[in-house]
């Protein structure tokens, strides 16, 4: 019991040298790198830079103790920071003070969501999240990340809730770019997408194997930091118009008590529940990737305790909303973390940074933060999926693309929603019309096919109708429909057989529809059958009046109730009692 609800126990239990140092190697490269993804994704949120730094400690600490994946990475990332721009910026406070407060707020009542749905085990809900709609919304967030950083890259002001807004701004705005900004924006820019795509494979030609070559790769907004924050310090660019980061407090973070301001708790409700979904859905597709590498399991509803419990460390610690990064959670993995102690060693690392280097980082350009969230998002968009969805299936396509639009036109918030609603509708929509077969006996088999595609016997006395969809309200109408009309084509019928090998439930509504149909069938002097219920559906379907009143039986295969109507022998026939 206690290591179902402190997953660390585990681990712990058999935690030695040999793990102690690979977890130690690996959290010194993850913190390289977090380092200034914590400061640019606490800019993008809005929020002052060292609060990254914050968000990046004990959410690590807390994921430790009650997360389950062995390599998963948590902190600040570029979706869930985006979200919370989105989030408070609707309130329109009028202080960094009030923004930040609101953001401790928008973390903690995310981490309470993440928990209680943890305890009453809703993983299940996040399934309404179709990996269309994940994507589409991904690409479109980025596309949004994107375009907001331009403004740091151009050195000028410019504020919008979504791509059409952020765009007008920055035209309106580009003849007052600041020239010294956009070298060093331009520049980052253009060495981080070479570090990316061509440092690799250049380290690699000079000998240096794949794996620390990928790791170095991984570092390079680390060089790109060091290198512009010298360069406009020894130059005086800030003087020139550059902005930087300016004075970042040293020292660790106060702990603080969410403001509980009720009317705003109910203002970022929605807000968080949404962040909260997208943040796990991001997580735990992470973590059940990285965790089959290695023939490891995760625990989704832990994981939604882990992640609740990373999001109260934040927000008690004066961070923002949190959740398991997809590029610090792979690098975390590539280098050769174990256990969650590397994320332990990490917070360590981000903690000591708080204390001695923040300094350092006065003379940080924006721009050069900027730069880091613009390649690190473009990732993101995947045109790829696009394509291939659109080739596959037009349905997912259009909720995929419904939430690409209305995401860039009306913000993060409204676009999840509508695709989440969008999805739900096509679903109902397809399955309350669902596949449906006259079939037939394939001669000399005991198997029976769709008559439109093999060459099977048909009997003209024996209609057989083969359903391959649940029946629930949404089609138990569309049911009595098609019996009618088939029934109404075939008057020779004297027996019609209801086949369900894919009839996984039979609600209320469509039981009903079936009586119907029994008396309808039987006023038309056609007895109704059954073949093929499954045991689950057949165990709530024995004490219905649909059982005690049909007028046909209740076949255990379609090959026995061929049998039994054309008289070759009495077949297996499940009596309902």
């Amino acid at each position: 019991m206690l290591r179902r609800f402190l997953p660390c126990m585990e681990w712990l239990s058999s935690y030695d040298k040999h793990v102690l140092t690979s977890d130690a190697v690996a959290a010194v490269i993850v913190t390289i790198m977090l380092i200034p993804q914590s400061l640019a994704y606490a800019l993008l949120a809005g929020l002052p830079a060292e609060v990254g730094l914050y968000a990046s400690i004990l959410p690590l600490l807390a994921y430790a103790i009650f997360g389950t994946s062995r390599t998963l990475a948590v902190g600040p990332v570029a979706v869930v920071s985006l979200m919370t721009a989105a989030a408070i910026g609707n309130l329109n406070l009028g202080s960094t003070s009030e923004y930040l407060a609101a953001a401790i707020v928008l973390a903690f009542v995310s981490g309470l969501i993440l928990i209680a749905m943890g305890i009453f085990r809703l993983g299940i809900f996040a399934n309404f999240l179709s990996h269309p709609v994940i994507s589409g919304f991904i690409t479109a967030s980025g596309l949004i990340i994107a375009a907001s950083q331009l403004k740091h890259i151009l050195g000028v002001q410019a504020s919008g809730h979504n791509l059409y807004e952020l765009l007008l701004e920055l035209g309106h705005e580009i003849a007052h770019t600041n020239m010294p900004t956009l070298v060093i924006g331009v520049s980052a820019l253009a060495f981080l997408v070479w570090v990316r795509k061509q440092l690799k494979p250049q380290l690699i030609k000079l000998g240096m194997a794949p794996r620390p070559a990928d790791l170095v790769a991984k570092a390079g907004p680390v060089l790109a930091v060091v290198a512009t924050t010298l360069a406009t310090y020894a130059l005086g660019l800030d003087q020139q118009g550059v902005k930087i980061v300016g004075e970042v407090p040293s020292g660790l973070p106060s702990l603080v008590v969410p403001a509980f301001d009720l009317p705003m708790w109910k203002e970022l409700f929605v807000s968080a529940l949404l962040i909260s979904i997208v943040g796990f859905v991001e997580s735990v597709s992470v973590a059940q990737t990285l965790a089959a590498k290695r023939r490891q399991r995760i625990t989704p509803n832990q994981e939604l305790i882990g992640l609740g419990a990373s999001n109260v460390a934040s927000a008690v610690s004066g961070g923002f909303p949190v959740t398991g990064g997809f590029s610090r959670s792979v690098v975390n993995f590539d280098a050769g973390a174990e256990t969650p102690a590397a994320g332990v060693f990490t917070a360590v690392g981000i903690a000591l940074a708080t204390l001695f280097l923040t300094p350092l980082i006065h003379f940080l350009p924006k721009a050069t933060l900027a730069a880091t969230i613009i390649v690190a998002v473009l990732s993101l968009v995947d045109t790829k999926s696009i394509v291939e969805t659109w080739r596959y299936s037009r349905s997912d396509f259009v909720s995929m693309a419904a939430t690409i639009i209305i995401t860039l036109l009306f913000g993060v918030e409204l676009g999840i929603v509508a695709g989440v609603g969008l999805s739900l509708l096509l679903f109902l929509h397809r399955t309350s019309s669902p596949h449906s077969a006259i079939v037939g006996r394939v001669p000399g088999k005991e198997h029976f096919r769709n008559i439109e595609r093999f060459a099977v016997e048909i009997d003209r006395e024996i209609l057989t109708l083969r359903v391959d969809e649940s029946l629930y309200f949404a089609n138990a109408r569309y049911l009595e429909d098609r019996v009618h009309d088939l029934i109404s084509q075939h008057r020779q019928v004297k027996h019609f057989i209801l086949m369900c090998p894919a009839v996984n439930l039979i609600d209320a509504s469509a039981l009903e529809s079936l009586e119907a149909i029994n008396l309808r069938l039987k006023d038309s002097g056609v007895c109704f059958h059954f073949s093929e219920i499954k045991g689950p559906v057949m165990d709530r379907l024995k004490h219905t009046h649909l059982m005690h009143d049909l007028t046909g039986q209740v076949f255990l295969s379609q090959y026995d109730a061929w049998r039994t109507l054309h008289g070759e022998g009495p077949g297996e026939i499940s009596t309902p009692k």
